[in-house]
């Protein structure tokens, strides 16, 4: 290699590209984490043959593992990597100053502070995801014709750490969590890479007492680390990305070129489609936090064995649903109050949770069809709580209670109906996904349309069997996919904990195979992670 060979192979090593930003699916992240790795181990041999302190070892730890993060996110987002580096020094400051003025029982100055946190945070976050979507709402009330002229480029993970340091301050504020001192160590909360772009959203009671533990990988630990790295990458090529690429984007990118049957299968498809797309996001990012000794927060539990909404946003991305309860459907009164007035329990419960899953779409993306979803969501769970309200008033609750056989039926179809209900909700979901911000109402609204107009009236059962023929190793994946979805809980973690304490040598063995079958189902364009774009 000469030196211009050097030269441009360090260029596309630092440099950033829009086109490639760095993902878990790429040989060159798992370079960079080896390296990564190798200089995470080097820095606590290192201070331990030095005689440096525990805490000092901590300290080069944090710091070191933040440097990295900062380049990670300055490979996925490139300049927007400013608006990290000022989110965290603006709300570790700001932080410092609600604990001082709460301890001198200043507590109108307290919150004066962190209202100007909150203001910060989602002023970027509203400029940079919302701006496109506010002029057209303006423009539609007012007959106006602004315009944005430049345009805005939506930096990768914006929604999740700003609801990241949004928590932070807000428990700082609530007395939950203590600032923390230093700011470097702040800003390896805020910034940690493997959950930095698409969460799980990290709250700091849960993450920053782990800054000041001594670093620690059991056998188990190791095992489990390492399999739930290998599970994610397998949800995303085997299932998420083969889907996709076969299916799903095609029809979605046309519908009126499918039957009912065809589009009808591509929305189901699509529901475990973007399950195990985040999900396996989670699972990379928990293995590879688990191999540093950090350990993130579980973000999905079987989410389509849930009996109603409620018990499917419980089980779906949880640390977002979490996030939502905390910081905003109990602020708005929970199911106590609504705007601030005494009502009946199920009526505060129901209109604040509404409220809150209009608010969660919104988080999800700035058009009217993240609305409509995140209404759609609201509506189902008013429903599904006010008819176990009205099965207890009646009795029926008691009655079917009583009778296994029932209680089994009815379990089996509330899981078919909520999958079902969540499925279509999510035609407005995939139509404002993957679209130009200042173009994507219109479009998703197109789409939407459209497919919803062939499901209910180009239905052609003559189609069925070639379709079946044509596509069946979509289906055969679809299939085993739900398969392995609706297993037992205890099953998964029987076969996870002894995958976990295989001997290293069979351990070897088992990845390389399951890395040899995922390869044979990588697309030629690696298919970015779907909630980086939120």
């Amino acid at each position: 290699m000469d030196v211009s060979e050097l030269m441009d192979f360090l260029h596309y090593i630092f440099s950033f590209n829009s086109e490639s930003p760095l993902l878990f699916t790429q040989f060159y992240f798992w370079a960079f984490f080896a390296v990564v790795y190798a200089g995470f181990a080097l820095i606590m041999e290192f201070g331990s043959k030095q005689g440096k302190t525990a805490k000092a070892r901590l300290h080069m730890r944090n710091v070191f593992l933040m440097l990295v993060s900062w380049f990670f996110y300055y490979k996925t987002s490139g300049q927007a990597l400013a608006i990290l580096a000022f989110v965290t020094c603006s709300d570790w400051i700001i932080a410092q100053q609600i604990y001082r003025t709460n301890s001198t029982q200043k507590h109108w100055a307290a919150n004066l502070w962190l209202l100007l946190s909150v203001l910060i945070d989602l002023s970027f976050l509203c400029y940079f995801k919302y701006a496109y979507f506010g002029v057209d709402v303006v423009n539609s009330i007012c007959g106006t014709h602004f315009s944005i002229v430049d345009k805005i480029i939506l930096p990768v993970g914006i929604s999740f750490y700003t609801f990241q340091v949004i928590s932070y301050t807000t428990d700082v504020y609530r007395g939950k969590v203590q600032p923390v001192k230093n700011l470097l160590d702040f800003g390896f909360y805020v910034s940690f890479f493997p959950q930095l772009v698409a969460g799980p959203i990290v709250r700091a009671s849960e993450f920053i007492p782990q800054l000041y533990k001594p670093f620690f990988l059991g056998r188990r630990q190791f095992g489990i680390a390492v399999f739930w790295i290998l599970n994610g990458l397998m949800k995303k090529i085997i299932l998420s990305d083969y889907l996709a690429v076969n299916l799903i984007d095609r029809v979605f990118d046309n519908p009126l070129l499918f039957t009912g049957f065809e589009n009808l299968f591509a929305l189901f498809a699509y529901s475990l489609q973007v399950y195990a797309d985040f999900s396996g996001y989670t699972d990379i990012a928990i293995g590879v936090a688990m191999l540093m000794g950090f350990y993130l927060p579980k973000n999905f539990d079987s989410p389509y064995k849930s009996r109603n909404p409620q018990e499917f946003w419980r089980r779906w991305h949880q640390s977002l649903s979490r996030w939502l309860k905390g910081y905003v459907y109990i602020p708005l009164g929970g199911n106590r109050t609504l705007l601030g007035f005494k009502t009946g329990k199920l009526l505060a419960s129901n209109v604040n949770s509404f409220l809150t899953m209009l608010i969660g779409g919104l988080w999800h993306g700035a058009s009217w069809n993240f609305v409509i979803w995140g209404g759609l969501n609201g509506v189902g769970m008013i429903i599904s709580k006010s008819w176990a309200a009205l099965k207890q008033r009646l009795g029926i609750t008691d009655f079917i209670g009583k009778r296994r056989i029932l209680s089994k039926v009815e379990d089996v179809v509330a899981i078919v109906l909520t999958f079902t209900f969540i499925t279509f909700t999510r035609l407005f979901f995939r139509s404002g996904s993957n679209l130009d911000p200042a173009t994507q109402n219109e479009v998703a609204w197109r789409t939407a349309k459209q497919m919803m107009g062939q499901i209910v009236g180009a239905w052609n059962s003559a189609i069925i069997p070639d379709f079946l023929r044509e596509y069946h190793v979509v289906v055969i994946l679809f299939v085993l996919g739900m398969i392995i979805h609706w297993l037992p809980a205890h099953f998964k973690r029987w076969y996870r904990l002894n995958f976990a304490m295989m001997p290293l040598w069979l351990m070897a063995i088992c990845v390389t195979m399951a890395v040899f079958v995922a390869y044979q189902f990588i697309t030629a364009d690696m298919q970015p992670f779907i909630y980086f774009q939120f």
